[in-house]
């Protein structure tokens, strides 16, 4: 096995390229998706990249290096530890104060830069990177790239005059991970068709219906849930964060008939009572047949987490029937929910949240090996086995001023293959609250119905 090859395969471990169907910025959907940003995390690897770009150039023949942002500059100032090079760093955009500088650092007119990139697609983001640099007096006759797309961006620059010297391609890198097992045959021939330029094929996704979920289900709660969506036509989820008895168990007579779930919040009520508030909210789910979930939200470790949930004022496990947890406190932190479907914390649907893809990988994990767990929460898509609660669903605001963000039930549906939706606002701040009710019922049905 070549050095190429070798670190190659280290750095396909760290996921800078995956395979399947991707939405490009462009728009098009792509059979690959190639990130290198994770590589800056890998302090070795990284070290041993520079040294594999430095060694597709001579050095001698530059007295500058620059990274193209964002993803480059880490790799362009490894090269520029390594080979001594002065690292200038080019801003996107200039800055509206103090010096107002597209370029920064120390360099001199005449000089002749060594431009760094991480991936070359069509070529144009450095035809425009590189009169920005110029303009400052600089030369650039070389661009170093660790992976050519073969898209016409190298062809593109050459013919303008600049030497591009990639350590890969997409072809090469292809050839390795299939002679090591990696990828198939099939997901190559999809690549060739789409550098070929033509449209990539890729097999339909067929969700599962309510009834195959239910064949499936192991868990009490997941059959239960599922067996009110099919019997009553609705997987709308109605959420009741409101603040008094009085207030909860109007909105839980107005909506009941035509939901699977009503979701609390118990601790905002201001006057709850457990005789007067939980004895006649079970009624009514008895009468109307749907769930109680409450989102609490746990996040601790399983001791306490055991003494939220059995104890205090709300005693939510005698009446509960499925509750939101988050995962951060680890698998064992989810052993004390007993009795009751567990709804996981997968990602929120809030502006600015830290559930990041490494957060969404592990917990998803997590949910996936609990027997407690029937479900996560998540703005994104999740494996079959488990099912899919999505939040932040209004049929016409696209965002509050709180940092929530709203998506419509035909999209939750499409694209994260929902099961149930989780509406809010859009039904207990409705002039209506009934009418409002049957309308996201309806849509979120037809939503289904339509993918089926």
């Amino acid at each position: 096995m070549s050095n190429n090859e070798s670190f190659l395969l280290e750095c396909y471990q760290l996921g800078i390229i995956k395979f399947g169907k991707f939405t490009l910025k462009s728009g098009i959907e792509s059979p690959f998706y190639v990130d290198l940003r994770p590589l800056a995390s890998d302090p070795k690897i990284l070290k041993k990249l520079s040294s594999f770009l430095l060694e597709l150039v001579s050095k001698e023949n530059f007295d500058l290096i620059c990274g193209v942002p964002y993803a480059a500059l880490p790799m362009a100032t490894a090269m520029s530890l390594e080979s001594d090079l002065p690292l200038i760093i080019k801003r996107k955009e200039a800055k509206t104060y103090g010096t107002k500088k597209l370029i920064e650092g120390i360099f001199s007119k005449g000089q002749n830069c060594l431009l760094v990139e991480d991936v070359i697609t069509s070529g144009k983001s450095l035809l425009e990177t590189i009169p920005e640099i110029e303009n400052e007096g600089i030369s650039v006759s070389d661009i170093v790239v660790v992976l050519d797309r073969e898209q016409g961006g190298k062809e593109l620059l050459e013919a303008k005059g600049f030497k591009v010297h990639s350590l890969f391609n997409i072809t090469e890198v292809c050839e390795i991970l299939r002679k090591n097992n990696l990828i198939s045959e099939e997901e190559i021939s999809r690549i060739n068709d789409f550098l070929k330029g033509n449209q990539v094929k890729f097999a339909e996704e067929k969700r599962l219906t309510y009834e195959q979920k239910l064949e499936n289900a192991n868990h009490h709660f997941s059959k239960k849930i599922l067996e009110i969506a099919i019997e009553k036509k609705s997987n709308l989820i109605a959420s009741a964060d409101v603040l008094t008895t009085k207030e909860l168990l109007d909105f839980a007579e107005k909506v009941g008939p035509n939901i699977v779930a009503l979701k609390t919040h118990i601790d905002i009520l201001t006057d709850f009572d457990f005789d007067e508030t939980v004895l006649p909210l079970k009624d009514l789910a008895t009468k109307y047949n749907f769930l109680l979930m409450e989102d609490r939200k746990f996040a601790d470790i399983g001791n306490t987490q055991e003494l939220q949930f059995s104890n205090g004022i709300y005693k939510i496990s005698s009446w509960a029937d499925l509750v939101t947890s988050q995962v951060i406190g680890g698998e064992t932190s989810l052993d004390c929910f007993l009795n009751v479907g567990v709804i996981a914390i997968i990602g929120m649907s809030s502006k600015g949240t830290l559930t990041s893809s490494d957060y969404r990988e592990e917990a998803l994990k997590i949910a996936q090996n609990h027997p407690n767990v029937i479900g996560g929460v998540s703005q994104n898509k999740i494996p079959d086995d488990l099912l899919l609660f999505t939040p932040g669903v209004n049929l016409e605001t696209k965002d509050d001023n709180k940092g929530q963000q709203y998506n419509t039930p035909e999209h939750v549906f499409k694209n994260l293959q929902t099961d149930f939706i989780i509406v809010g606002r859009g039904i207990y701040k409705a002039n209506d609250v009934e009418k409002a009710t049957l309308e996201y019922k309806i849509a979120g049905w037809n939503a289904y119905m339509n993918l089926i």
